[in-house]
Protein backbone atom coordinates (compact mmCIF):
# COMPACT_ATOMS: atom_id res chain seq x y z
CA UNK A 1 0.00 0.00 0.00
CA UNK A 2 0.99 3.34 -0.88
CA UNK A 3 2.36 5.65 2.18
CA UNK A 4 2.66 9.40 2.76
CA UNK A 5 5.89 10.73 4.20
CA UNK A 6 5.22 14.13 6.84
CA UNK A 7 7.22 15.81 4.29
CA UNK A 8 4.91 15.11 1.93
CA UNK A 9 1.40 16.37 3.47
CA UNK A 10 -0.93 19.11 2.55
CA UNK A 11 -4.17 19.90 3.04
CA UNK A 12 -6.77 17.70 1.17
CA UNK A 13 -4.24 14.49 1.50
CA UNK A 14 -6.17 11.45 2.28
CA UNK A 15 -4.93 9.57 5.05
CA UNK A 16 -5.55 6.23 7.23
CA UNK A 17 -5.28 6.77 11.09
CA UNK A 18 -6.22 3.95 13.24
CA UNK A 19 -7.90 1.95 10.10
CA UNK A 20 -10.05 4.77 9.32
CA UNK A 21 -10.05 7.19 6.10
CA UNK A 22 -9.18 10.82 7.02
CA UNK A 23 -8.56 13.75 5.06
CA UNK A 24 -5.96 16.41 6.67
CA UNK A 25 -7.55 20.29 6.83
CA UNK A 26 -4.61 21.82 7.95
CA UNK A 27 -0.40 20.98 8.41
CA UNK A 28 2.16 22.60 10.72
CA UNK A 29 5.60 22.03 10.88
CA UNK A 30 7.07 22.96 13.81
CA UNK A 31 10.72 23.12 15.05
CA UNK A 32 11.57 23.65 18.33
CA UNK A 33 15.10 25.33 19.39
CA UNK A 34 15.77 22.31 21.00
CA UNK A 35 14.93 18.79 19.69
CA UNK A 36 13.37 17.16 16.72
CA UNK A 37 10.99 18.72 14.43
CA UNK A 38 6.93 17.74 14.03
CA UNK A 39 3.96 17.98 12.33
CA UNK A 40 1.13 19.42 14.35
CA UNK A 41 -1.78 18.15 11.83
CA UNK A 42 -5.69 19.13 11.59
CA UNK A 43 -7.41 15.88 10.36
CA UNK A 44 -11.45 15.36 9.41
CA UNK A 45 -12.44 11.64 10.01
CA UNK A 46 -14.40 10.89 7.02
CA UNK A 47 -16.81 8.21 8.49
CA UNK A 48 -17.62 9.80 11.51
CA UNK A 49 -17.00 14.13 10.64
CA UNK A 50 -14.96 14.13 13.50
CA UNK A 51 -12.18 16.77 13.81
CA UNK A 52 -8.92 15.92 15.78
CA UNK A 53 -5.60 16.98 15.96
CA UNK A 54 -2.64 14.62 15.84
CA UNK A 55 1.14 15.31 16.10
CA UNK A 56 3.57 13.09 13.54
CA UNK A 57 7.39 13.17 14.46
CA UNK A 58 9.15 14.86 10.89
CA UNK A 59 10.11 11.39 8.79
CA UNK A 60 7.25 9.40 9.76
CA UNK A 61 5.19 7.96 7.07
CA UNK A 62 1.59 7.23 6.97
CA UNK A 63 -0.67 4.36 4.96
CA UNK A 64 -2.54 6.39 2.06
CA UNK A 65 -6.33 5.89 2.23
CA UNK A 66 -7.86 4.27 -0.76
CA UNK A 67 -10.67 7.29 -0.93
CA UNK A 68 -11.88 8.01 -4.59
CA UNK A 69 -14.24 10.86 -5.65
CA UNK A 70 -16.45 10.41 -8.67
CA UNK A 71 -19.51 11.88 -10.24
CA UNK A 72 -22.43 9.76 -10.18
CA UNK A 73 -25.70 11.61 -11.45
CA UNK A 74 -28.92 11.02 -8.88
CA UNK A 75 -31.37 8.58 -9.70
CA UNK A 76 -34.21 8.06 -6.71
CA UNK A 77 -34.47 7.11 -3.09
CA UNK A 78 -36.39 3.74 -2.80
CA UNK A 79 -36.89 4.68 1.04
CA UNK A 80 -33.63 2.91 2.59
CA UNK A 81 -31.21 4.01 0.05
CA UNK A 82 -30.24 6.99 -2.30
CA UNK A 83 -29.44 5.72 -5.88
CA UNK A 84 -26.64 7.34 -7.95
CA UNK A 85 -25.65 6.39 -11.42
CA UNK A 86 -22.42 6.74 -13.48
CA UNK A 87 -23.71 8.60 -16.61
CA UNK A 88 -20.48 6.46 -18.96
CA UNK A 89 -20.64 3.22 -17.81
CA UNK A 90 -24.55 2.98 -16.32
CA UNK A 91 -22.81 1.71 -13.34
CA UNK A 92 -25.39 1.82 -10.06
CA UNK A 93 -24.23 2.59 -6.90
CA UNK A 94 -26.48 2.81 -3.20
CA UNK A 95 -25.69 5.30 -0.62
CA UNK A 96 -27.07 4.70 2.88
CA UNK A 97 -28.68 7.20 5.40
CA UNK A 98 -24.85 8.04 7.05
CA UNK A 99 -23.41 8.88 3.71
CA UNK A 100 -26.23 11.01 2.81
CA UNK A 101 -26.62 13.01 5.49
CA UNK A 102 -27.52 16.84 5.35
CA UNK A 103 -27.30 16.49 1.69
CA UNK A 104 -30.40 15.09 0.89
CA UNK A 105 -31.78 18.31 1.70
CA UNK A 106 -30.50 19.43 -1.74
CA UNK A 107 -30.93 15.87 -3.95
CA UNK A 108 -32.48 16.55 -7.28
CA UNK A 109 -32.65 13.67 -9.44
CA UNK A 110 -30.31 13.94 -12.39
CA UNK A 111 -28.33 16.57 -10.41
CA UNK A 112 -25.10 15.23 -10.57
CA UNK A 113 -23.69 14.78 -7.14
CA UNK A 114 -20.08 14.00 -5.78
CA UNK A 115 -19.68 11.00 -4.04
CA UNK A 116 -16.53 10.10 -2.38
CA UNK A 117 -15.72 5.95 -2.31
CA UNK A 118 -13.89 3.83 0.43
CA UNK A 119 -13.11 0.46 -0.57
CA UNK A 120 -16.16 0.64 -3.35
CA UNK A 121 -18.79 2.09 -0.78
CA UNK A 122 -19.65 5.74 -0.60
CA UNK A 123 -19.11 7.17 2.58
CA UNK A 124 -20.09 10.72 2.12
CA UNK A 125 -21.97 12.45 -0.91
CA UNK A 126 -21.77 16.11 -1.75
CA UNK A 127 -24.22 17.88 -3.97
CA UNK A 128 -23.98 20.03 -7.04
CA UNK A 129 -22.82 23.79 -5.39
CA UNK A 130 -26.14 24.89 -6.92
CA UNK A 131 -29.55 23.50 -7.16
CA UNK A 132 -32.71 24.91 -8.83
CA UNK A 133 -35.63 24.19 -6.68
CA UNK A 134 -39.56 25.25 -7.02
CA UNK A 135 -40.79 26.98 -3.50
CA UNK A 136 -44.08 24.85 -2.31
CA UNK A 137 -44.73 26.94 0.52
CA UNK A 138 -44.18 30.28 1.75
CA UNK A 139 -45.99 33.87 3.25
CA UNK A 140 -47.32 35.89 0.19
CA UNK A 141 -45.47 39.17 0.24
CA UNK A 142 -47.15 42.22 0.78
CA UNK A 143 -47.20 45.00 -1.01
CA UNK A 144 -45.39 48.32 0.35
CA UNK A 145 -43.90 45.54 3.44
CA UNK A 146 -40.35 46.49 3.45
CA UNK A 147 -39.89 47.45 6.88
CA UNK A 148 -37.80 43.77 7.75
CA UNK A 149 -35.37 43.06 5.22
CA UNK A 150 -34.43 39.82 6.76
CA UNK A 151 -36.79 37.95 4.16
CA UNK A 152 -39.38 35.24 4.93
CA UNK A 153 -38.96 31.49 5.24
CA UNK A 154 -39.56 29.47 2.29
CA UNK A 155 -40.05 25.51 1.96
CA UNK A 156 -38.83 23.91 -1.36
CA UNK A 157 -39.89 21.09 -3.36
CA UNK A 158 -37.30 19.02 -1.30
CA UNK A 159 -38.31 19.52 1.95
CA UNK A 160 -35.26 22.24 2.83
CA UNK A 161 -35.78 25.34 4.30
CA UNK A 162 -34.47 28.97 3.27
CA UNK A 163 -34.68 32.50 3.71
CA UNK A 164 -36.04 34.08 0.67
CA UNK A 165 -37.08 38.08 -0.59
CA UNK A 166 -40.67 39.20 0.18
CA UNK A 167 -41.06 39.58 -3.56
CA UNK A 168 -40.57 35.49 -4.05
CA UNK A 169 -43.98 33.62 -4.24
CA UNK A 170 -45.30 29.84 -3.89
CA UNK A 171 -44.24 27.87 -7.42
CA UNK A 172 -41.54 30.04 -8.39
CA UNK A 173 -38.13 28.33 -9.17
CA UNK A 174 -34.88 29.73 -7.16
CA UNK A 175 -31.61 28.90 -7.08
CA UNK A 176 -30.29 27.91 -3.51
CA UNK A 177 -26.15 27.57 -2.57
CA UNK A 178 -26.19 24.24 -0.82
CA UNK A 179 -22.63 25.18 0.97
CA UNK A 180 -24.29 27.70 2.61
CA UNK A 181 -28.43 26.92 2.03
CA UNK A 182 -28.98 30.89 0.84
CA UNK A 183 -31.29 31.76 -1.72
CA UNK A 184 -29.46 33.33 -4.57
CA UNK A 185 -31.74 34.77 -7.57
CA UNK A 186 -35.33 33.61 -9.11
CA UNK A 187 -34.85 31.16 -11.95
CA UNK A 188 -35.92 32.88 -15.56
CA UNK A 189 -38.25 30.18 -17.29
Amino acid sequence: MASYSTSEFKGGLKIMLDGEPCSIIENEMVKPGKGQAFNRVKIRKLLSGKVVEKTFKSGDSVEAADVMEVELAYLYNDGEFWHFMNNESFEQLAADEAAIGETVKWLVEQDVCTLMLWNGKPISVTAPNFVELEIVETDPGLKGDTAGTGGKPATLSTGAVVRVPLFVQTGEVIKVDTRSGEYVSRVQK
